[in-house]
Formats: C-alpha cells, sequence, structure tokens
C-alpha cells in the first residue's frame, strides 16, 4: 500500500497534479508521523488506519464548513476524501455491520447498555482490517443495548 502512495506521489509530481499532490504529501507525512510512534515499518492494515483517520477528520470538517456556508472548501475536501478514499478497500455494507454487531451482541451477551465498551471493543476487533463505518456501528449496538 505505501509503494502505491509513493508511486502515485511520483506520478502527480510528473503530472503537475498539485491538489492530488498537496493530499498525497500530507498522507504521507501522517503516515511518517505514525511510523516513529509506533517505531516500526507500517503495515497495510496500520496504513489503512492513518487513511481513516485522516478521512474521519476531513468528513468532520466538511460538516462544520458546510454549517457556515463555505462551499468552495467543502468542495476541496470532498475531493480530498474521494482521493483518501481511493486507498481504502471498499467499505462493507450498513446490513454486514449490523449483522456483526448481532453476532457480538450474542457472543457477549451484555446486561444493560454500561456493558458497550465490551461489545465495541470486540466490534473493532472483529472489524478490523475491514473499511467499516464505526460510527454507524456504534449507533447500532447504542440502539440495540437501549432496549
Amino acid at each position: 500500500m505505501l509503494d502505491k502512495i509513493n508511486e502515485d506521489l511520483k506520478t502527480a509530481m510528473k503530472e503537475h497534479d498539485t491538489f492530488k499532490l498537496s493530499v498525497l504529501r500530507m498522507l504521507k507525512s501522517a503516515l511518517q508521523l505514525e511510523q516513529i510512534a509506533k517505531k516500526h515499518e507500517l503495515d497495510d492494515s496500520e496504513v489503512s488506519s492513518v487513511i481513516k483517520k485522516q478521512v474521519k477528520v476531513r468528513k468532520d470538517s466538511i460538516v462544520e464548513y458546510e454549517k457556515y456556508g463555505k462551499s468552495d472548501s467543502v468542495k476541496d475536501l470532498e475531493n480530498e476524501v474521494e482521493i483518501l478514499s481511493s486507498y481504502l478497500p471498499e467499505e462493507i455494507s450498513k446490513e454486514e455491520i449490523e449483522a456483526t454487531v448481532n453476532e457480538v451482541i450474542a457472543e457477549i451477551n451484555p446486561e444493560s447498555i454500561k456493558e458497550m465498551g465490551k461489545v465495541m471493543k470486540r466490534l473493532n476487533e472483529v472489524l478490523a482490517g475491514k473499511n467499516a463505518d464505526m460510527s454507524l456501528a456504534s449507533s447500532l449496538v447504542k440502539e440495540k443495548l437501549s432496549k
């Protein structure tokens, strides 16, 4: 995955695609910071994790910019999300997430909403490496445990 990012970075330089180049440089910087923090070469799942964090930050920013009517900034951020998302595996569907949530809840059999942490921890383990919307998973867990 790192090799593909580096190749795309070189291609963007050659094609003078300044926008994509800046996005990939930001991503490369974030990956290097993570590598320094972990003190080892990143594997693909760790690279995916960093990319997911970058996408989440941008999606959160989009929401804020929309509140204040900054449409040009929103478009740029959406383009950044699109570029970053191209390096992630296909996001799993809501139905698959819901099925996984049901399996984990059946496995752990929580007594109340107070055990949501245990469920989410196990869910993170099960969905690791898959591109899953964890905020959706969290809301599904909360909904099911509230009943």
